[in-house]
């Protein structure tokens, strides 16, 4: 598990299943998960572990390593920690110390391992037993620091290797490894120019939304509205409904476009890997929804245009790996760290919600259309609508569908965005959140205010949603915007 998840939830864990057992559990669920098809990779990439730089590969009593960052395990535990850790960004283990009983522990753990194993013994008889097994039995003590900047310090001798204890593992969560790694990373290099496509990107989005908005503020129905409807006017209440399906759609995609620049100018641009994924994977979502008009069968021209327009745009933002991140803050103050990682899990989880809600949205939109709330608000049925004008159905659906197809794109960038991007001092990691929560919710709850579409349980998951990012926000917002020292 990651921290945003292990330092909320260890104290009710530990309540639930008693402290060691919480502890070994985690272990276990972790090792079980890497150990499925492609469950390492989920978990690395999940965790946001990225690959050490070279500089940190080495050797240890001859035995090469990618990253000379391991971790101390006993003998009790070693079989799952040689599979879970490795997840979290371990480069080696060592088991030990070893006695002559725990050879079969031994020999069960390192089989079918991923990365290097040592075991540490002073019995001769042992060591010869264990010779066999591991890549190299060792019977020096090497580092093991008390924090991630010791870590980092004794990393820079290119010949020491660095070993967290249990102790340290247990105090600092799983990220510990991560953060050393980012720490101890390269510094500066060559950036190009994907961050500026995707501020492009994300820049042409909010036009977008605020044509979007625009539009449908004025004339609601453009002339391809009118001919696919072959009408000249609409009803009022069916125009506040169509308004607010489009302005909560146009919401969402200012929103997206907040993200986006964001993710561009305040990520890429300054080397983080993971934001080119966090802007990968949102993308290849949200722009492959502009088909739902297969299943709607209206095709919106602005829709169309916008997205021919700024998929290039998504192509040359992420066709370059990013690189060279500036030096992260140290963790800071304990008790302002602990209260960041509950305002990350807070967002991470309202990320995903998102994404499900969007789920649900656009099979709605590809299916039955409308809610039983929307109905009520149209004191109508979906079979007087049908009668009254054939193809409403699916003009209505393809704005319902398209507004799924956003919120499940933003949503993904949100939870990305809280989980890979969580470090001290980024401030536009904060801003970026506060002005997609603006966007994003601000425009959907004004527009039902102002129709008089306020049905509790049809609003519920949006005034949940914004509770929980503002108190999410409040929580962060001392780590995130730590101000950096001056070079």
């Amino acid at each position: 598990m990651p921290d945003w998840t292990y330092h909320p939830l260890r104290g009710i864990a530990a309540a639930l299943l008693g402290e060691r057992r919480s502890q070994l559990a985690a272990l276990k669920v972790l090792a079980t998960v890497g150990s499925l098809p492609g469950g390492g990779r989920i978990v690395a990439c999940g965790l946001g572990h990225r690959h050490a730089p070279r500089r940190l590969a080495g050797q240890i009593a001859g035995v090469d390593v990618r990253v000379r960052l391991g971790a101390v395990v006993p003998p009790a535990v070693a079989r799952h920690a040689v599979r879970a850790l490795p997840l979290l960004g371990a480069g080696l283990i060592e088991i030990g110390p070893v006695s002559s009983a725990d050879v079969g522990l031994v020999r069960d753990a390192v089989a079918g391992r991923r990365i290097p194993v040592v075991a540490r013994t002073s019995d001769p008889d042992t060591k010869a037993a264990l010779v066999a097994l591991v890549d190299a039995v060792v019977t020096d003590d090497y580092v093991h620091p008390r924090s991630v900047q010791e870590a980092v310090q004794a990393l820079a001798e290119p010949s020491t290797v660095v070993f967290a204890t249990p102790d340290l593992l247990i105090r600092e969560g799983p990220g510990w490894f991560a953060r050393v790694i980012d720490a101890a990373g390269p510094v500066g290099g060559r950036r190009g120019f994907s961050w500026l496509w995707g501020l492009f990107l994300g820049i042409g989005m909010i036009v977008a939304g605020l044509a979007a908005v625009a539009i449908t503020l004025g004339p609601v129905l453009l002339w391809y509205d009118r001919d696919y409807l072959g009408v000249t006017t609409i009803g009022q209440h069916l125009g506040h409904f169509l308004q607010h399906d489009r302005i909560s759609l146009a919401g969402s995609m200012i929103a997206l476009g907040v993200l986006y620049v964001g993710l561009s100018a305040g990520g890429i641009r300054r080397g983080w890997p993971w934001a080119r994924e966090a802007l990968l994977v949102s993308g290849w979502v949200g722009f492959p929804t502009f088909f739902y008009f297969v299943g709607t069968g209206f095709v919106d021209v602005l829709h169309l245009v916008a997205t021919l327009a700024l998929f290039p745009f998504f192509l040359l933002a992420t066709r370059q790996r990013a690189g060279g991140q500036r030096r992260p803050l140290p963790d800071g103050p304990r008790r302002q760290w602990r209260h960041a990682l509950i305002g990350q899990l807070l967002l991470v989880v309202t990320g995903l919600g998102i994404v499900v809600g969007g789920a649900v949205v656009s099979v709605i939109g590809l299916t039955t259309v409308f809610v039983p709330s929307d109905l009520t608000y149209l004191h109508t049925t979906t079979e007087v609508l049908q009668a009254a004008n054939p193809r409403l159905l699916s003009f209505i659906a393809h704005d319902r569908a398209g507004f799924g197809g956003a919120l499940m794109s933003a949503g993904i960038g949100i939870a990305a965005l809280s989980a890979w991007g969580w470090r001290r001092g980024e401030s536009w990691v904060w801003w970026t959140l506060v002005l997609a929560a603006i966007s994003g919710f601000g425009c959907a709850l004004t527009v039902h205010g102002e129709i008089g579409y306020t049905d509790l349980g049809h609003l519920a998951p949006a005034y949940l949603g914004l509770a929980v990012t503002i108190v999410a926000l409040v929580l962060a917002r001392p780590y995130l915007c730590a101000r950096r020292p001056i070079p």
